[in-house]
């Protein structure tokens, strides 16, 4: 299918295109950004049928965006899981800021105002991210959602949110070493932060439904 003629998602703070992977899977022309190619920084192939665009998402302007059928976004969630956890170094924290969290919403409102229709969008972060953005519309493992989250989600069995850099594989080479800030540690964190395949290509295929 031509470019011009495939439905596009827009893949927000793109990491390494768990969204995307599944989204030009279901036929989709994908266009990331993130301020890192962490594809190229792991040495893994970037997925085929995604672009990626070096660019701070808060620079953007959703005008840019009218012809997406999708919008899909990721923000960092280190400052929201570590307010979450049981140490009171964590529980002292100022409110962390929700400017990257946000600037979705903004992003999808400016979208829609410029294509003078609704655009939907999926935003993904953890669980410890509702006290401070909202409860979430639905969630797969520890993978919540916010947005236009379809109305049927899959069951999240064990296998189905089980990612690469967890389980046993956390304590290979001193990964889970406290303080560690290795490379193979980073690996994995970004691993196991990336979107679920079943997750992310069940929703491409509830978007992609018009196109068919």
């Amino acid at each position: 299918m031509e470019l011009s003629k495939k439905p596009l998602c827009i893949d927000m703070y793109a990491g390494l295109f768990g969204w995307g992977t599944a989204f030009a899977a279901e036929g989709f022309r994908v266009i990331g950004f993130d301020l890192e190619d962490m594809s190229r920084k792991f040495e893994i192939p970037r997925p085929d049928g995604c672009e990626l665009v070096l660019q701070d998402i808060r620079t953007l302007h959703g005008s840019q965006f009218r012809d997406a059928t999708v919008i899909v976004a990721s923000p960092p969630c280190q400052a929201y899981s570590y307010r979450a956890m049981p140490w009171k170094r964590a529980k002292s924290l100022p409110p962390p800021s929700n400017e990257l969290f946000d600037a979705c919403f903004r992003i999808q409102r400016e979208a829609c105002e410029a294509a003078r229709h609704h655009i939907p969008m999926v935003v993904e972060n953890v669980k410890g991210a509702q006290p401070w953005v909202g409860k979430a519309k639905a969630h797969f493992g520890s993978f919540y959602l916010w947005g236009d989250v379809p109305a049927l989600m899959p069951i999240a069995g064990i296998e189905g949110v089980k990612q690469h850099g967890s389980g046993p594989s956390w304590f290979d080479n001193e990964i889970a070493k406290h303080g560690s800030h290795s490379a193979a540690r980073k690996h994995a964190s970004a691993m196991i932060a990336r979107i679920p395949f079943t997750l992310a290509r069940h929703i491409a295929s509830v978007f992609k439904q018009p196109y068919q």
